[in-house]
């Protein structure tokens, strides 16, 4: 009897051809998903200029318009400074212009209490609760003002850092001191940005990320001397909440990069118009 030889075993497998589509498939879609990561913060980041920034800029040129002075300024005395009514000169100076050292300068006007008060503000005197309050100014005024975080916080505006912890923005408005750092003018106070949203917002509003030079700048840096090289943003977004980057590389070294770390967070100004 003739035995007929069994059929060979078929092997099953990927050739290495199809082995490498397959891991170039995989690296596309970690590629599109990182990317898109990157377009949504972007998209976000644009949010918080369009939405917060810009529409409180324009309560506060609106309040000007509609009054004639700048928040907390005195209608009937202008000092054109925000929260003039509570400047004072120093004895034997005079009341309004001219030499200003020694005199009682203006608290910043605020709706809360900044989370660290000291970083809020340039000038001497600490916000007060239910006195220089920026809300009551512009609802006094009638002025619309941006939905912020909800209702009676609309100095408030919370979003995700890149480690997805929350973060929140506060605004304030202030009249910086000729002799600050930052140098004089009425300024809005922008405090809880983290690193690259700080960058990403002074790209879009003066069209480079400097933070010395514009009208959107770090609150510390001295801008005191003329044509000063450019600074860049201190720290970046691998940096713990209390992280303490040096002030000359902090932009350049790499942080704590644990994924629970909260991002540290900075306090820029934004110059005012009027």
């Amino acid at each position: 009897m003739q035995c007929s030889a069994s059929p060979r075993a078929v092997q099953g497998g990927f050739t290495l051809v199809e082995l490498a589509v397959v891991l170039a498939v995989i690296g596309l879609i970690i590629g599109a998903v990182a990317i898109g990561k990157d377009v949504q913060r972007n998209a976000d980041y644009a949010k918080i200029k369009n939405k917060f920034i810009d529409q409180w800029e324009q309560a506060y040129n609106q309040y000007y318009q509609r009054t004639g002075v700048v928040v907390g300024d005195s209608q009937i005395s202008p000092r054109i400074m925000v929260n003039g009514t509570s400047y004072v000169a120093a004895a034997g100076l005079p009341v309004s212009g001219g030499n200003m050292a020694g005199a009682t300068l203006p608290a910043p006007v605020c709706a809360h209490t900044p989370e660290a008060d000291t970083v809020i503000r340039n000038s001497a005197n600490a916000y007060v609760a239910n006195t220089n309050d920026l809300r009551v100014y512009m609802t006094r005024a009638g002025i619309r003002m941006p939905p912020g975080r909800a209702e009676g916080q609309e100095d408030l505006y919370v979003y995700t850092d890149t480690n997805g912890a929350p973060q929140e923005i506060q605004v304030c408005f202030q009249w910086n001191s000729p002799t600050t750092a930052a140098g004089a003018g009425n300024v809005m106070v922008i405090a809880g940005l983290t690193p690259d949203l700080a960058r990403m917002l002074d790209q879009m509003i003066d069209g480079k990320p400097d933070a010395r030079e514009g009208r959107f700048r770090l609150q510390t840096i001295d801008n005191s001397t003329n044509n000063a090289p450019g600074v860049e943003w201190s720290a970046n977004n691998t940096f713990g909440r209390d992280a303490t980057p040096s002030p000359t590389t902090g932009a350049k070294d790499a942080g704590n990069t644990r994924d629970e770390e909260q991002v540290i967070t900075l306090t820029a100004i934004y110059k005012m118009n009027q």
